[in-house]
């Protein structure tokens, strides 16, 4: 079983979520509250410690077009400053999940504030659901009659 956690790099905020390989499953955790660069990239390190996970997946905000932006340029920059501590880093295309994140816990009745993470945490969760889902194996074929 391989542990990965995943965050949606935000410039208040940083959603977090965690899953593993073996049951494909991600989980939202408490989103992060910007404080400075060094106390964000320690607490993203003692998470994956907590969670003995070596792997962060990085939502990347590109634009509609499949263009990359300030907030991408951004976000890989908090992953190579990731990398260079020592973690192993990959990048999910993040287009929409929050929107996405947002319909979900609306659906589930849920109102979210802004300011609670909860949010955040939520497409974080979405962009670590949708790496699982690429590294599984593809189901076999069901023969039919």
């Amino acid at each position: 079983m391989s542990r990965i956690v995943a965050i949606d790099h935000g410039s208040r905020r940083i959603g977090l979520a965690v899953g593993d390989t073996e049951t494909g499953m991600a989980f939202a955790r408490p989103a992060l509250r910007r404080r400075s660069l060094v106390v964000d990239l320690d607490t993203i390190a003692a998470l994956a410690r907590d969670e003995e996970a070596r792997l962060v997946v990085i939502g990347l905000p590109r634009n509609m077009d499949g263009s990359e932006g300030p907030q991408a340029a951004a976000a890989r920059d908090f992953g190579e400053r990731l990398a260079a501590i020592g973690l192993q880093v990959a990048y999910v295309d993040e287009r929409l999940t929050s929107w996405h994140a947002a319909e979900q816990l609306a659906d589930e009745g849920r109102r979210v504030r802004r300011r609670s993470g909860e949010l955040d945490s939520a497409a974080a969760r979405l962009i670590l659901q949708e790496y699982l889902d690429a590294q599984a194996p593809p189901e076999p074929a069901q023969e039919t009659e």
